[in-house]
């Protein structure tokens, strides 16, 4: 792992290698009773495909705000988020939510599944909204790739936390996605479970070549991902 104030990213990023991601310049301020809040300010990166980044901060620094804009789920006030070749902020809401079907994964601490759904169906449900053939099949394979082969028809609420995080990674990773955002993946798991869980998200990671960016306040689990940065106050602290 290779910590940095991230002022000079092509230092991690090999020329020839266009960004995967790319935040320039971005800002998020919102409006309280105060005054103005500034959540965050000029955070500025790239990231290369497959690469992994841990964004490490303490409650209120403001990197769950930093994840959501990159996913396209908040605005910022201020600069760019590019996917590729295309300034998700430059897209309507439909158009992000369609990009985000078919590039982005997503990996919650509270896991996220349907409660109305199977384990098998809420690990469907991304695949039949980008439009992807076959899939039950392509499900099914999923769950059996994270060890949950015999519990296909099960609701979440007879699944222990790891098995539900285990959907949430198959649901994440079944469309294949060119990056993959996680935000406390571990946090509501015991120690153990929350190891077996991240060996398997890094294991599926390498096997697919997504870039992952990962949102966590375990240094530990930090030190597992290529590139590391820290956020303080809204910036990044260096």
């Amino acid at each position: 792992m290779t910590t940095s104030s991230l002022e000079n990213p092509s230092a991690h990023t090999p020329a020839a290698v266009s960004p995967l991601i790319a935040v320039s310049h971005l800002f998020k301020s919102v409006q309280d009773a105060t005054g103005t809040l500034d959540i965050l300010r000029d955070i500025d990166f790239t990231l290369a495909p497959q690469q992994s980044l841990a964004i490490v901060g303490a409650s209120g620094s403001g990197k769950s705000t930093l994840l959501a804009i990159m996913a396209g789920l908040d605005t910022p006030s201020q600069g760019s988020v590019w996917l590729g070749d295309v300034d998700i902020f430059r897209l309507n809401e439909d158009q992000r939510a369609a990009l985000r079907a078919r590039q982005v994964g997503f990996v919650f601490q509270s896991f996220q599944l349907l409660g109305n759904m199977t384990a098998l169906e809420n690990v469907m449900l991304p695949l039949e909204l980008a439009g992807l053939p076959n899939p039950r099949a392509a499900a099914k394979d999923m769950l059996e790739r994270v060890g949950l082969g015999e519990r296909l028809g099960h609701y979440p609420k007879v699944l222990s936390g790891g098995e539900q995080q285990r959907v949430a990674l198959a649901r994440a990773f079944v469309v294949k996605p060119a990056l993959l955002l996680a935000d406390e993946p571990t946090g509501s798991l015991d120690h153990a479970s929350g190891e077996r869980i991240m060996d398997l998200m890094f294991a599926l990671n390498k096997e697919l070549g997504t870039t992952l960016v990962l949102v966590t306040h375990d240094l530990k689990l930090a030190a597992k991902c290529d590139r590391a940065i820290t956020i303080e106050a809204g910036q990044v602290k260096g």
